[in-house]
C-alpha cells in the first residue's frame, strides 16, 4: 500500500506585544514581501499571493502600524520596493528557513515513518543518516510516497558513520574532497569504514568553495584572504567535514584560525551559509555551488568532492535496498541533480568499494 498523507513541517513566525498579548502570524506578509521584492509592484505580488489589492494594503498597514515604520518605498517609475527594515525582514526569515529546513525535514521523516508504522500493511523502510546536501534532499523529493519508505536524519558525516556501525541507520553519508586534501578526510573516517563490511553507493560530485557576494567587492580569491582584518567569514558547526576542511586548508594557505575573523560564528547548512552572507552579516564562507547560485551570490570553486552512501554488504541484496537503487539511478532522480549548479551525476548510483572508491 502506498499511503497518501505527506507530512511537512515549517517554520513560523509570530508577533505579540504588550497591549496585544496574543501572538500574530506573519507569513501572510513576509510571503507578501516575497512575492513585491520578486516582482518589482503590488500588482504582481496580490497575483502571485493570489491576494485581492485591499486585502494586500490591509496586511502591510496592519504591519506597519504594528512595527511603527514603513514596509514599502513607492516610486512611480521605479515601482515599487521594499524599506531597509522591510528588507531586513525578508532576509532574517530566509536565513530562519536556511537554518531549520534540514532539522524539521528530519523530524518530519521521522514522524512520517512513526505514524506508517501504526497503519495496516506498512512495510519494511529504510533509515538514512547523512549530511545536508542537495542531492539527499533531492532524493527524499523523488521518494515521495513510494516504497521503499526513507526515513532521514540529518547529521554531521562522523556522526552517521558511527550510527551505521551501531545499526542505527542503513546508509551513511558523507563526503570526501578530491586531490589532497583526501587523506587526511578518509583518516578522520576510517575507524567507521571497515573495507570487509561496507560497500558504497555514490551519489554525485560536486563544486565546494568559497561564498561571497555579487561582484565580489572584496576581491576574495581564496583561502589567504581570510586573514585580512576586513573580511569577515563564517563557518560550520563544530563537528562537520566542511568545518575540518576549512582548517585544512587554512592550515595549507599558512593562516592561523586565530587570524580569521568569524571563525566560530557557526551555521548548519549550506543555505544557511549562503543566507548569512547575502545579508550581509558575513563576507565570504565556504560550502557547495547550489547554495551560492540559489542566493545570488558569486563562488570561487576551491575542491571538488564526492558524495558516498556507506552501506553494510548484508543489505545490498534486500528487495528494499534493489528499490532504492532503482530510484537512483533512474532518468528523473539523475536529470534533476544534474541541473543543479556544480553537480556532476556521470557516476550516481554506481556501487563500488572502498578499495575501488580510494585506491
Amino acid at each position: 500500500m502506498t499511503y497518501k498523507f505527506r507530512i511537512g513541517l515549517r517554520p513560523q513566525w509570530t508577533l505579540g506585544g504588550d497591549d496585544d498579548p496574543a501572538p500574530v502570524p506573519l507569513q501572510d506578509m513576509l510571503a507578501l514581501l516575497s512575492a513585491i521584492d520578486a516582482t518589482g509592484n503590488i500588482a504582481g505580488a496580490c497575483r502571485a499571493c493570489g491576494l485581492s489589492y485591499r486585502h494586500a494594503w490591509g496586511v502591510l498597514r496592519r504591519f506597519e502600524a504594528i512595527f511603527g515604520t514603513q514596509l514599502l518605498i513607492t516610486n512611480r517609475r521605479q515601482g515599487t520596493q521594499l524599506t531597509p527594515f522591510a528588507q531586513r525582514l525578508l532576509w532574517a526569515n530566509r536565513r530562519i528557513e536556511a537554518r531549520l529546513m534540514p532539522t524539521l525535514d528530519s523530524m518530519a521523516s521521522e514522524l512520517q515513518e512513526e505514524l506508517e508504522r501504526l497503519l495496516p500493511e506498512s512495510g519494511p523502510h529504510l533509515r538514512l543518516h547523512a549530511s545536508h546536501g542537495f542531492a539527499v534532499e533531492s532524493l527524499m523529493q523523488h521518494m515521495g510516497n513510494r516504497k521503499p519508505g526513507l526515513e532521514l536524519r540529518y547529521r554531521t558525516a562522523i556522526e552517521a558513520l558511527a550510527s551505521l556501525e551501531r545499526r542505527e541507520c542503513d546508509l551513511a553519508g558523507f563526503q570526501v574532497p578530491l586531490g589532497d586534501f583526501e587523506a587526511p578526510i578518509m583518516e578522520r573516517y576510517a575507524q567507521w569504514l571497515h573495507a570487509d563490511e561496507y560497500m558504497l553507493i555514490h551519489l554525485a560530485v560536486r563544486n565546494a568553495g568559497l561564498f561571497v557576494t555579487a561582484g565580489n567587492p572584496k576581491q576574495i580569491s581564496g583561502m589567504a584572504d581570510l586573514a585580512r582584518p576586513d573580511v569577515r567569514f563564517v563557518n560550520r558547526q563544530i563537528g562537520s567535514s566542511t568545518r575540518y576542511l576549512v582548517g585544512l586548508m587554512l592550515q595549507r594557505a599558512g593562516v592561523s584560525i586565530s587570524e580569521v575573523q568569524g571563525y566560530e560564528t557557526n551555521e548548519f547548512t549550506h543555505m544557511a551559509i549562503a543566507a548569512h552572507i547575502a545579508s550581509g552579516m558575513a563576507d565570504t564562507g565556504m560550502g557547495v555551488e547550489t547554495a551560492a547560485s540559489r542566493f545570488g551570490l558569486d563562488f570561487i570553486p576551491l575542491v571538488r568532492e564526492r558524495y558516498f552512501f556507506a552501506i553494510r554488504k548484508s543489505s545490498l541484496e534486500t528487495p528494499a535496498m534493489r528499490d532504492l537503487l532503482s530510484i537512483m539511478r533512474s532518468p528523473d532522480y539523475v536529470g534533476y541533480v544534474s541541473q543543479l549548479a556544480g553537480y556532476d551525476t556521470r557516476d550516481t548510483g554506481r556501487l563500488q568499494t572502498l578499495e575501488e572508491a580510494f585506491s
